[in-house]
């Protein structure tokens, strides 16, 4: 039971009778009266489980984006009740004006929606939905909690997405859907044309000339069907924060740009995620919703305190298939990582397939190294410099082994991904 504000002004209002017949039998007369008055409402005052709830199931939203939680309650009682019902969920959830007063009729029923703006990835439960019904002389409500399941799946969320209409624009060129023709060593043959000034040469098929009365060229398109992996590093190393992001998030960022433009291109996108065990897994076969079943799976993905098994991880690319692919690790670029763990790994995995390295590289690193105002500065600067030194001799040594290496912030992190995908797919590097 919680008691209104009307109880309290009763209980001043008393000071009146106080003053016209001063005396403590009068002032404890009145606040009797006062509390027979709550007990009367109380007694009359309809029960909470009168009220039945129950909630719509709510869409997956990607996190950063508004969405709204449907709660439906019902009057099963026989008279009207003046209703307060509170839709709690767990902070990260952002559930805003979640109170809600109404009045139900017997037998009738309203639709109360709170809206939600989640703050991180993930299911994010509601806690619970408390009924209040006010008695009719509206000094008292009677209340009880219960749990209406509620869940709400928060994706990843997509701010690369701007990035993708451009891309396509130079997938549909190299495609030939467009006015442009790139010929690129590797490419598929697309079909033949008669010579015009500006052909490369190279392009004239001279079998088909001589039996033409005109120098005929052939005309090519990009490799389709290729497979393209893409590895989340799950580890200690992508807990870190740039620009207070974390770089996981960001990596997500990236492979949802790339997986996006891959599927557009005809190409077949799994997805691996893990640490010292891999924790998801897709293989999309081809579909161009591939984008929607990858933020799902990252949607639970956080980072675990531990190093990364990438011998592990090498052996479920491997499970994969043994057709040559594109396998883009998603890891930062850290020299102490990379040397004790990754290296081994990548030997068998550059025998066999193009491998491309994406790495969030910390703006911040380059800010210290260019503050040397004062002896402070200049000592942050000197730690500066040679963190950038290891992380590019570590680059060095990665592109000796044949890795490609895509080092960027966070905000261009996924469009050079993209980009460097597209110049390989031009070149037939796939």
């Amino acid at each position: 039971m919680v008691i209104t504000g009307r109880v309290p002004l009763l209980l001043v209002v008393g000071v009146l009778p106080l003053v016209l017949r001063p005396g403590a039998a009068t002032g404890w007369a009145w606040v009797g009266l006062v509390a027979l008055a709550v007990l009367v409402d109380r007694l009359l005052a309809g029960a909470p489980e009168r009220v039945v709830a129950r909630r719509e199931p709510t869409a997956p939203v990607r996190t950063g984006e508004a969405t709204g939680s449907t709660l439906v309650v019902e009057n099963t009682g026989t008279r009207a009740l003046e209703v307060a019902v509170r839709d709690a969920w767990q902070p990260t959830a952002g559930a805003t004006e979640n109170r809600h007063r109404l009045r139900l009729d017997a037998g009738a029923g309203r639709r109360l929606v709170t809206p939600l703006r989640p703050v991180r990835r993930g299911d994010l439960r509601a806690v619970g939905v408390t009924v209040r019904v006010r008695g009719p002389l509206g000094l008292v409500w009677r209340q009880r909690t219960r749990q209406v399941p509620g869940v709400v799946r928060s994706l990843p969320p997509f701010a690369s997405r701007k990035h993708l209409p451009s891309r396509l624009a130079r997938l549909r060129e190299l495609d030939g859907r467009a006015a442009v023709r790139v010929r690129g060593q590797g490419t598929e043959f697309d079909s033949l044309r008669d010579y015009v000034e500006g052909d490369d040469v190279r392009s004239i098929d001279w079998r088909a000339s001589a039996r033409s009365r005109t120098v005929v060229v052939r005309t090519w398109q990009p490799e389709r069907d290729r497979r393209v992996v893409l590895v989340l590093d799950t580890s200690r190393t992508s807990a870190g924060r740039v620009d207070d992001v974390p770089r996981l998030d960001s990596a997500m960022d990236a492979a949802l740009l790339l997986a996006s433009l891959a599927a557009r291109a005809g190409d077949r996108v799994d997805f691996l995620a893990g640490d010292r065990r891999v924790r998801a897994r897709v293989r999309s076969g081809g579909s161009r919703a591939v984008a929607g079943v990858l933020a799902d799976a990252m949607a639970d993905l956080d980072p675990v305190l531990a190093e990364a098994d990438w011998t592990a991880l090498a052996a479920a690319v491997a499970q994969t298939g043994r057709r040559r692919c594109l396998v883009v690790l998603l890891t930062p670029l850290e020299p102490a990582a990379v040397e004790e763990s990754l290296l081994p790994a990548l030997v068998s995995l550059v025998r066999t397939h193009r491998v491309v390295l994406a790495s969030v590289r910390d703006p911040e690193l380059e800010r210290l190294a260019a503050s040397r105002g004062t002896v402070a500065e200049v000592y942050g600067a000197a730690a500066a410099e040679q963190a950038l030194g290891r992380r590019r001799r570590t680059a060095d040594l990665l592109r000796a082994l044949g890795v490609d290496v895509v080092d960027a912030d966070a905000e261009r992190l996924p469009p050079a991904l993209a980009d460097h995908y597209l110049s390989l797919k031009a070149r037939g590097l796939l």
